[in-house]
């Protein structure tokens, strides 16, 4: 057993033991039904070898940790000037929040909140018809896991519609501003059903490889970004991932890394592994609970701060 066989294991023992895990995110009916106790770790190494334990192998659903997928293939169709619709800084509000983007005149102020993802989705859709935007964003993601049986959860993209009026409220200010390009409900309906992808930590952390080596895949040698843009997705995971617990996260676990409330969390130790972790409870940002304390361990014992060790 190799050291991170056992560090891997080790935690997730440690996990099953808490008792405090946070809240599922009860405001996605679909979601409130997830249990609790649930918790996945999985860590691909660049020779490809995986340390999984607990539930790593069970699909959750992965949220916003999709809006790290969909930013990479906006930026492959618009380059920079993807950066004219939404911004690069962190939020310092509420992953919902209408405030800020009143203040700021419909530009979303990064591609991970909900209206920024909203926008990047946008850029994806235009020129195609919405169920060609989802399948190319369904293709990408089965194509990074090398997995082709990953697949959406209707019934949790059909809850999100049906309770997604704050989301709706967000993609009206922008369309009002001349953010968004295509209508409403087509943009909307593309993000909330690639919100609604699921995917096991072991399929998360595979597809997140390329970030971890320089924007290409160490087995096949496949090129999926320049080492450039790998580079900058990873540092606005680092400083955007998070929503309004990014420094928090940053300060703890010292990687890029994105969550979503599905309570997932991608993150990236550059060089050396690509990491998922799931744990349905999350704290007041948002966040998964376990999955930071989780991580945070993994670092620690890893020594895989980007910071240093």
């Amino acid at each position: 057993m190799s050291q991170l066989d056992e560090v891997v294991g080790e935690i997730a023992d440690e996990m099953r033991r808490h008792t405090d895990r946070g809240d599922v995110a009860s405001y996605i009916p679909e979601l409130a039904r997830v249990d609790p106790g649930a918790f996945g770790l999985a860590v691909v190494d660049a020779e490809g070898n995986v340390a999984a334990a607990g539930d790593a192998d069970v699909p959750f659903s992965i949220q916003s940790i999709s809006k790290v997928f969909t930013l990479t293939l906006a930026l492959g169709k618009a380059g920079d000037r993807l950066w004219r619709r939404v911004g690069r800084e962190p939020s310092g509000s509420p992953f919902n929040s209408i405030v800020q983007l009143e203040r700021e005149k419909g530009i979303p102020r990064n591609p991970f909140i909900n209206a920024g993802a909203i926008a990047v989705t946008d850029v994806i859709l235009s020129g195609h018809q919405p169920r060609e935007a989802l399948g190319e964003i369904l293709r990408f993601m089965q194509a990074l896991a090398d997995d082709p049986a990953i697949a959406i959860d209707r019934a949790v993209a059909a809850s999100e519609q049906r309770t997604g009026f704050r989301n709706a409220a967000l993609a009206n200010y922008m369309k009002s501003f001349g953010v968004l390009e295509n209508p409403v409900e087509f943009t909307l309906g593309v993000y909330f059903h690639h919100c609604a992808i699921a995917m096991s930590c072991r399929q998360l952390a595979t597809a997140g490889r390329f970030l971890a080596h320089l924007g290409r895949n160490p087995t096949t040698g496949m090129s999926i970004v320049s080492p450039e843009r790998a580079r900058r997705i990873n540092a606005i995971m680092l400083t955007c991932g998070h929503y309004d617990g990014s420094g928090e996260f940053a300060y703890r676990v010292g990687l890029p890394g994105k969550s979503g409330v599905g309570g997932g969390i991608l993150a990236i130790a550059p060089g050396k592994a690509s990491i998922a972790v799931w744990s349905p409870g999350l704290d007041a940002a948002g966040n998964s609970h376990l999955g930071r304390i989780a991580l945070e361990a993994l670092t620690k014992r890893m020594g895989w701060s980007v910071f240093g060790t």
